[in-house]
């Protein structure tokens, strides 16, 4: 979005004892066949997610080969953002699809910021982004513990976004036709968010904020071929990111890095529907790429003409 006024805002485990066919229930039977439906209809959970680093996302994405996603869902607390050690750090909480592929141009995503201003104080936001456009804030209140879901859906060229902060009754819905469009990846995710100049291609990932801990839950995703299922559902593959700043991996955004602070993501409940996200202090010093003073000047002054937040954006 704009910045205003010069601110930026922004698994199953099977027995091996062998059971004979006489000796089963009618009611074992049909707790089986209750089963095998169940894991038909929103896929068997896998063992373990793959796992990553990126420099500015954290969470978990699911995708595979020859698998396009239509809808993506899942719901969260608003974080508490600790504000008292480190101003002016942002945080973003959202779902999305796509983004995730290294040629990827477009990602269709919608969440929540928890931020710290130059003041030490928190702030929480709603916005919605369709990439490569930059991310428009939502006239919805919302506030730390707020109870908040939110879901992405595409039909064709049309993109649903829709968000609904349950605490306070309150929901927003935006549905608009955009191309083009990245199906490839269903994404939960915690971000440091990016700040960009006016033609977006000069971004940089900003502080992390200290978020605590942020727990996704209900997640669900659904292809476009009508296959529904958790994160951990067999009809695709998960992939578990861990934020570490100057850690290595890829940035999803941008080409510079001032992030502070990592962000890991816990192992998936037994549904593969839940998980929680762990704020930590910065442990990896990131590079420090040498800038001339001119260049440094018109970098700025560049932000400052046109600044904007990119919650998410196209992996570099």
């Amino acid at each position: 979005m704009t910045a205003p006024n010069g601110q930026v805002k922004g698994s199953t485990v099977a027995s091996d004892r062998p059971i004979t066919p006489y000796t089963v229930s009618r009611s074992v039977i049909l707790r089986s066949l209750l089963l095998a439906a169940a894991l038909a209809l929103f896929g068997a959970p896998v063992a373990e997610a793959d796992s990553s680093t990126s420099t500015n996302w954290s969470g978990y994405v699911a995708h595979g080969g020859g698998v396009d996603f239509r809808y993506v869902a899942a719901q969260w607390t608003q974080p508490v953002a600790n504000c008292t050690i480190d101003p002016t750090t942002y945080s973003a909480v959202w779902v999305g699809l796509g983004g995730y592929n290294l040629n990827s141009q477009a990602l269709e995503q919608i969440g929540t910021e928890a931020d710290c201003n130059a003041n030490g104080q928190e702030v929480s936001s709603v916005w919605y982004e369709l990439v490569p456009a930059p991310s428009t804030g939502v006239r919805m209140t919302v506030h730390p513990g707020d109870l908040m879901t939110a879901r992405v859906s595409v039909v064709r060229h049309r993109v649903t976004l829709a968000v609904t902060d349950r605490t306070r009754r309150k929901s927003f819905v935006k549905t608009v036709v955009d191309s083009p469009l990245d199906l490839t990846s269903a994404d939960w995710i915690v971000e440091a968010p990016s700040e960009c100049n006016g033609n977006g291609t000069d971004c940089q990932a900003l502080p992390l904020a200290d978020f605590g801990a942020e727990t996704f839950a209900n997640a669900v995703a659904r292809t476009t071929r009508g296959q529904r299922g958790s994160i951990s559902s067999s009809h695709w593959g998960a992939n578990a990111i861990t934020l570490v700043p100057g850690g290595g991996g890829p940035q999803y955004t941008g080409y510079d890095t001032t992030t502070q602070g990592e962000s890991s993501p816990s192992v998936l409940d037994g549904s593969g529907s839940s998980f929680t996200l762990t704020y930590a202090p910065q442990t990896i010093t990131p590079p420090i790429t040498p800038t001339s003073p001119t260049q440094a000047a018109s970098r700025r002054a560049s932000s400052r003409a046109v600044a904007r937040l990119q919650p998410g954006g196209r992996r570099r």
